[in-house]
């Protein structure tokens, strides 16, 4: 702990929840915001646990934004602040999915909110490549780095190698090279690219980088076998009494089995994913189309939250089609809520059965220095995606239609000025920016 000001716990369940409603331009975006946040405006947590838990969470299977809110929130205050801080970070975008899934299958296009991101995406454009910038400064801090995040970016934008396998490779490369002259630099063994050292903000931070490890952070067997045994019961007891209602062929118990195993596969964010939740929900389970899975997957898109949440729009569609005996709003509701609890809570379970050994390994320079690496290619990674908005946003008709939308490089650049040299915060940014899309289309 340092001299800045721990958080209530209420005043973290009031942050989390309106993280919740702003966290938009998927696992790099809210990453991004997160870091803004958490480190360089609340000072709640120091720049190299922040990137500790985040490359521990990229390793994971599911939505790694959602992972590392859970990871803060858990070393904020302990075991119920990861679960509010996982919940109220993906609870928004169940709500607004639900309903915007109700008025698609009631009324058809959404008209209004297209207008809305309109504005909205060029901002989460400028919050990306502001957090490029930032990352890059505090991450590549040698030309091994350098040279990994150029790597990474190339095989990502280019090449298209899985995301799963630019991570793994990074983590080799820092493992290899961990006792040579051009090991990735860990965290705490220097500062910038240029070998100055990268001072904590005035004032410090209220989980600081050199702290020791908090009591509950510490790890036991009898914590482990409490945290499966709770975790993998609440994980599958509404799939169960799904099955004991309805049967084990019902479209209800059906979505908690398939997206239940859904969530173990899930390397690489929604889009590694998607291609085998659209193929067996459409040809497989028959609960959705495909041009109904594209039309879910842009819902997704322009609602805060993980991307992943378009299964959400499966099982609210599966539901909705396969009633089996129920209204169709109910049918269609529980399917949305049992997908959506299957595919988030095992999220739950990795963090808080692995955390505690990741933090005990904080110090060890080998892993750290590995780690490095693996920070060094999401830098990569995250441009990669500041890039791939770009193009999208900017060009609509793509780079051969040779259209550019003026409107959108206006309000990216707008925003992007607000937020690197006035320091406006992304809350500002982001509701100024509806605004303007919603005037303008």
């Amino acid at each position: 702990m340092s001299d800045a000001r721990a958080p209530t716990f209420a005043e973290a369940v009031r942050f989390w929840l309106k993280l919740g409603f702003i966290s938009f331009g998927g696992p790099t975006g809210q990453i991004a915001i997160m870091h803004t946040e958490l480190v360089e405006r609340r000072r709640w947590i120091g720049e190299q646990r922040f990137l500790h838990a985040l490359n521990y969470c990229m390793l994971l299977p599911g939505p790694e934004a959602t992972q590392l809110a859970t990871y803060c929130g858990w070393l904020l205050h302990r075991t119920w602040g990861g679960i509010v801080a996982g919940v109220l970070f993906v609870l928004p975008s169940v709500v607004l999915l639900w309903a915007l899934s109700y008025v698609y299958v009631v009324y058809g296009t959404v008209p209004a909110i297209a207008a809305v991101f309109a504005g909205l995406k060029p901002a989460v454009t400028a919050i990306v490549v502001a957090a490029v910038i930032r990352l890059g400064r505090r991450a590549l801090r040698t030309r091994v780095m350098w040279l990994i995040a150029a790597a990474a970016f190339g095989l990502i934008f280019f090449l298209k190698v899985p995301f799963p396998a630019i991570v793994g490779g990074a983590a080799l490369v820092g493992f290899a090279l961990r006792w040579t002259p051009w090991a990735p630099v860990a965290p705490t063994e220097a500062g910038g690219a240029n070998g100055t050292n990268v001072a904590a903000p005035a004032g410090g931070y209220v989980i600081d980088d050199a702290a020791a490890a908090a009591a509950h952070t510490r790890p036991s067997w009898g914590r482990a076998l409490k945290v499966v045994a709770v975790s993998v019961a609440l994980w599958w007891a509404p799939i169960v009494a799904a099955g004991l209602w309805q049967g084990w062929h019902g479209t209800l118990a059906q979505e908690g089995v398939f997206f239940s195993k859904a969530a173990m596969v899930t390397f690489g964010g929604a889009y590694a994913v998607l291609p085998y939740v659209g193929q067996q929900a459409v040809e497989h389970f028959d609960w959705i189309t495909a041009p109904q899975m594209l039309d879910g997957l842009g819902l997704a898109e322009t609602t805060p939250g993980p991307l992943i949440m378009v299964v959400q729009f499966v099982g609210f569609l599966g539901g909705w089609q396969h009633p089996g005996g129920l209204s169709s709003l109910l049918a269609a509701t529980l399917g949305a809520l049992i997908t959506t609890w299957a595919t988030f809570v095992p999220c739950f379970l990795w963090i808080f059965l692995g955390a505690p050994h990741i933090e005990q390994l904080r110090g060890q320079a080998s892993l750290s220095r590995m780690l490095s690496a693996v920070t060094a290619a999401v830098v990569g990674v995250v441009l990669n995606l500041a890039v791939w908005f770009g193009l999208h946003v900017f060009f609509p008709s793509g780079l051969a239609g040779g259209r550019i939308d003026g409107f959108a490089v206006v309000v990216c650049a707008l925003a992007f000025v607000a937020l690197q040299f006035f320091k406006v915060g992304i809350v500002p940014v982001v509701l100024v920016s509806g605004l303007i899309g919603f005037l303008w289309a």
